[in-house]
């Protein structure tokens, strides 16, 4: 499955986001609201149709270029499913934006439940129900030849209709008036976030496709490898949730803090947090790798010593995204396509000259160089155009300490190899580690609600 997504140019969902972007942008720039509103959902309905059925006609050369031909279905509900999500863009854009959280991760929430519902279904209820009573309706939905991939894509495609369904309200403009001037300055400001969108696809999710262009397919050695560095990936997805999460809710709350007294001050206090938890949830995968593994078959369990630097690309992703508010509100979003691109190159180039001797070892440390080049190229780029004083080296000092805890972990469990003892010596290094940080950023601790009454009994 991931790889029929990596395959198939999201140009929808690219230009949805472009487009969200620009809509926070705007919404916080223009006076006229509603024009902002129409505006942006007139194009984007446009484009999600016109785009989709772009992407319907040439389903034979997505097919190819995702070696995924043999499953022509793949391929048509891959594209609906774009079709559907980037029709929601907007309107979760809107409930982001109007400052309705609950109803925001409700929707997600029930997205994430319909899936499963109907994976399981698919899955597990029909084929049982199937196989128990040959003439019964079962039957007629279920084929226990088809690639169990399509039905994956079915509840994907359920869900993301009926989260369509949850956010009708906000699907259609209020007035259809197209404010043409409007949208020229809004795509010239977002057209280079859709550069950059294309680029992090690639970034995201080209590697497992890298994988089978330059890896020998001989006895499906290159399927296998990208089905160990698949599964492994997945292990990073405490860290990714939390980085999609914090991005729904940072961009509105940026561009809305940008007409406040010191905006700046803000975004370094954001990022300090940021990067203090993401550094605990670091700690908290790589040293309870013992437990996470169980959640993949153990035939993938050779990939594991990726993990940990997969881990360390998506810390990487996410403080860029910290970082890259700069460009946004300095109407620069070309640096954005620039930094992108940097990072694509290294990318394509790690890859293509590394995977056919290290396989998915390459794929993984080129994400991180991917990411970790972004990171410091933003860094630096911004604090010359848009100066925000982070305390960075208190934050790389964070981020040194999780690490050299992760060796030191990692160097003592392999002296002695006991699954209680090294589970208890992370919990006692994870304490350790949350308890040095509340004590050098106890100030700071003591104004949050909730905490700080707590933070000041203990120190």
């Amino acid at each position: 499955m991931n790889a029929v997504y990596a395959a198939i140019p999201l140009f929808n969902t690219i230009f949805a986001y472009g487009m969200e972007t620009a809509y926070f942008r705007f919404m916080r720039k223009d006076t006229d609201h509603n024009a902002v509103n129409n505006t942006v959902t007139i194009s984007v309905l446009i484009s999600s149709v016109v785009l989709s059925a772009v992407l319907w006609m040439n389903q034979g050369w997505l097919g190819k270029i995702a070696t995924v031909s043999e499953y022509p279905e793949l391929i048509k509900l891959a594209i609906i499913i774009i079709f559907l999500d980037a029709l929601n863009t907007i309107p979760f854009a809107r409930l982001r934006y109007e400052g309705r959280p609950r109803q925001f991760a409700a929707i997600q929430i029930a997205n994430i439940l319909i899936t499963l519902l109907f994976t399981v279904f698919f899955l597990s209820y029909c084929p049982a129900k199937a196989k128990a009573d040959p003439d019964s309706w079962a039957v007629a939905i279920y084929d226990p030849k088809t690639n169990p991939i399509v039905y994956v894509l079915i509840a994907n495609a359920i869900a993301s209709f009926f989260t369509l369904v949850m956010l009708a309200k906000r699907l259609f403009p209020k007035e259809w008036k197209f404010n043409f001037p409007l949208w020229l300055t809004m795509m010239a400001y977002a057209l280079p976030i859709l550069i950059a969108g294309m680029g992090g696809m690639i970034n995201e999710t080209f590697d497992r496709l890298m994988l089978g262009w330059w890896l020998p397919n001989a006895n499906g050695f290159a399927d296998e490898q990208r089905g160990i560095y698949g599964a492994c990936y997945k292990l990073s997805i405490l860290i990714t949730l939390f980085i999609q999460a914090f991005r729904m809710g940072a961009e509105p709350f940026f561009f809305k803090q940008a007409e406040s007294e010191n905006p700046q001050k803000v975004y370094a206090r954001v990022t300090k947090f940021f990067v203090i938890t993401i550094a605990v949830m670091f700690l908290f995968v790589t040293l309870f790798l013992p437990v996470w593994k169980y959640f993949i078959d153990p035939k993938y369990w050779e990939g594991l010593k990726v993990v940990p630097i997969l881990l360390l690309a998506n810390m990487c992703l996410g403080i860029y995204y910290n970082l890259s508010i700069w460009y946004k509100l300095t109407n620069k979003t070309i640096a954005g396509a620039t930094i992108t691109i940097v990072g694509t190159a290294i990318t394509i180039v790690i890859n293509f000259f590394f995977i056919p001797k290290y396989s998915y070892v390459a794929s993984a440390w080129a994400t991180f160089f991917c990411y970790f080049s972004m990171m410091l190229i933003s860094y630096l780029w911004g604090q010359k155009e848009y100066y925000v004083p982070y305390a960075w080296k208190k934050l790389l000092a964070y981020l040194i300490i999780a690490l050299l805890l992760f060796f030191l972990h990692s160097g003592i469990t392999k002296l002695y190899n006991n699954t209680a003892f090294g589970l208890g010596f992370a919990c006692v290094l994870i304490l350790a580690f949350i308890l040095f940080i509340v004590r050098i950023e106890k100030k700071e601790f003591e104004q949050l609600p909730y905490v700080g009454a707590l933070v000041k009994k203990m120190f």
